[in-house]
């Protein structure tokens, strides 16, 4: 019963925070309330509070959540493989349907405005620190070593999260729009290279 409880909680979650993106890019984030989110999955704002403390962390919460998983695929790769190769297949897992579809039309300038908001921004920089770290965690893992002691998985975990906001910000500006799954495969690729490929 907790199992079905919990999906059913992930489900309300996953609705309420693509609710909350569609709503903004569509109409600006500064005129979408809460109200209007927990409408729009026949909720009420009580509900919305019970999962969310405010419209911008909603909104971020599915992006934060599948960078979040990244941590727990590397520690289900074959122990035998080269970090950066599951590294690159832990995000292929999470990011691999963003490989196909180019965003629709008006997609990105709605998110290039969301962004532009000092509470916006916050959030992101936010989650941005928590997938730094639970990465970091799931490297030393791998690698038997102690995050507090030994700086090389915050190293490693701080490079790719500046692969991925790089791909994600070159996403945001390149003309036309393109798929994000390619760009961030390749920025891991160029980050691997850096490194000698043997991290």
């Amino acid at each position: 019963m907790s199992g079905l409880r919990e999906r059913k909680k992930q489900a309300t979650r996953e609705a309420l925070s693509m609710a909350a993106l569609r709503l903004a890019i569509a109409h600006g984030i500064e005129n979408v309330l809460v109200e209007d989110i927990a409408a729009a999955v026949d909720v009420s704002p009580r509900t919305f509070n019970n999962y969310f403390s405010s419209k911008y962390e909603a909104i971020w919460w599915r992006e934060l959540n599948r960078a979040m998983v990244i941590g727990d695929l590397l520690r289900a790769r074959p122990a035998d493989e080269p970090l950066w190769d599951g590294i690159t297949h832990a995000v292929l897992q999470v990011f691999g349907g963003d490989a196909t579809a180019a965003p629709p039309a008006g997609w990105i300038d709605g998110i290039k405005r969301m962004m532009s908001t000092p509470q916006m921004l916050g959030e992101v920089l936010k989650g941005q620190v928590a997938v730094q770290d639970e990465l970091a965690t799931a490297i030393a893992d791998r690698l038997g070593l102690d995050p507090s002691r030994d700086m090389y998985p915050r190293v490693i975990a701080g490079a790719v999260m500046a692969a991925y906001q790089t791909a994600r910000d070159y996403w945001l500006e390149i003309e036309p729009p393109v798929p994000m799954g390619p760009l961030i495969l390749e920025a891991l690729a160029q980050l691997k290279n850096l490194q000698g490929g043997t991290p």
